[in-house]
């Protein structure tokens, strides 16, 4: 059965595109069965894992106008379910008591064909962002080493908890991992400091791996490549590397 994780911050520009994308195609290198989902409006998600903008999308399956099974598309790094912009309409079309569910309920249809499912979500406070919660078993929540970054975290963290309350008591946070990292910048160390304030009262930690500021990772996606396939030798690449194989060890080589 899948492990299903959600990469999330209310602001953009955080690194959760990328994070996804990289995880998906570690994941994907060590043979593992690997299904992204694009939760965000923008797709860039899609466009980076090199994904068609034809057929059935992610805001089919959340209207119910189609099975889940018929939304996914294979590429070289993984399956992925794509997104584009009339997701962005979806607040206003899906109504009812359960309607934070209707992600869950569709992924298990497909969880036992996969051994990870990575979904990139929004950069808002939506019903989306909080469909993705409540179908996650993993939390990760990106952030760059400045103050609005670290903000937007803030902001975050009352719909997390509420999440964790309501919708799905199994939410395990696993960490804030701070990205374009950049360790000779003060102001890099002195967020990274505040970053474990904020992770304290979520009840979980700033993560060892930090993934450094590199030019190929945002070459990358112009290429329709993960970062670990493009420039497996820069050092996000090698960060990333090490964050997949300290969350999920089961995927390390000997």
């Amino acid at each position: 059965m899948a492990v299903v994780i959600a990469v999330t911050n209310q602001k953009g520009g955080v690194g959760k595109t990328t994070t996804c994308a990289a995880l998906a195609g570690i994941l994907r290198g060590r043979g593992k069965r690997v299904l992204a989902i694009d939760m965000d409006p923008q797709g860039n998600l899609s466009f980076s894992l090199g994904a068609p903008d034809t057929g059935n999308t992610i805001h089919d399956v959340i209207k119910g106008a189609c099975d889940i099974r018929d939304a996914i598309k294979n590429t070289r790094s993984c399956d992925v379910i794509t997104s584009n912009i009339l997701l962005s309409g979806t607040e206003l079309e899906i109504s009812g008591e359960n309607r934070e569910f209707i992600l869950k309920e569709a992924l298990s249809k497909v969880k036992s064909n996969y051994d990870y499912i990575i979904i990139d979500t929004p950069p808002a406070l939506s019903v989306l962002t909080i469909n993705a919660y409540t179908a996650a078993n993993d939390l990760i929540i990106p952030m760059t080493a400045e103050i609005l970054s670290l903000h937007g975290i803030s902001q975050l963290k009352q719909t997390i908890l509420a999440v964790k309350k309501y919708y799905n008591k199994k939410l395990n946070i696993r960490g804030i991992l701070i990205t374009k990292y950049m360790p000779k910048q003060l102001l890099s160390r002195e967020v990274s400091e505040m970053a474990e304030v904020i992770a304290n009262q979520l009840g979980t930690v700033v993560m060892e791996s930090k993934i450094a500021f590199s030019a190929p990772v945002a070459e990358a996606p112009a290429h329709q490549q993960t970062i670990n396939v493009y420039s497996p030798s820069c050092k996000a690449s090698k960060d990333y590397v090490k964050l997949a194989e300290a969350l999920y060890p089961e995927i390390r080589f000997d």
